[in-house]
């Protein structure tokens, strides 16, 4: 579509595709923790998003697996976006963390955020790939994270700690 004029949010006038161009970048998920989850210092750790925020295709399982599933016709490339924000009890030295984007179960990217010796209570890992993504391929977001010891927990909340991703045109 052509927009001609955009004024204070309001689209004045819109022209319409030929009928012959499609574009279409769905399906596309939006999830996050709907309360904080505890995690054992350095220790690989699934995060349960259990908050659906989108999922045009409902291919996101909330209960018990904790992925997304590419539905049928979904096959394509993908942005795919995750962030989690680590509290610790604000004494221990935080030493390293990381987001981690896991492709049917095998570590496909990960961000690892290093600040040795440093003392803190949130560190946030953020971690965005683009990646091909087949019919029946799911995906899953870990983090593991080194408290000095102490164990911590993923701030919940669309702010805080989600994951997000959709088919690129």
């Amino acid at each position: 579509m052509a927009i001609t004029r955009l004024n204070n949010n309001s689209i004045t006038s819109i022209t319409a595709l030929p009928s012959a161009v499609a574009v279409e970048n769905q399906p596309f998920f939006c999830v996050s923790l709907s309360s904080n989850q505890s995690v054992s210092d350095a220790t690989d750790t699934k995060i349960q998003f259990t908050n659906v925020i989108a999922d045009t295709a409902s291919a996101y399982d909330n209960s018990t697996n904790y992925r997304w599933t590419c539905p049928s016709g979904g096959a394509g490339t993908y942005i795919l976006y995750g962030q989690c924000v680590l509290n610790g009890d604000g004494a221990a030295t935080f030493v390293e963390g990381r987001f981690e984007f896991r492709i049917n179960g095998s570590n496909y990217q990960r961000n690892a955020w290093n600040d040795y010796n440093s003392y803190g209570r949130n560190r946030t890992m953020v971690t965005s790939i683009i990646a091909d993504i087949s019919v029946g391929d799911y995906i899953e977001g870990y983090t593991n994270f080194n408290y000095g010891g102490s164990s911590g927990e993923l701030a919940s909340g669309s702010k805080h700690t989600l994951m997000q991703g959709f088919k690129l045109i």
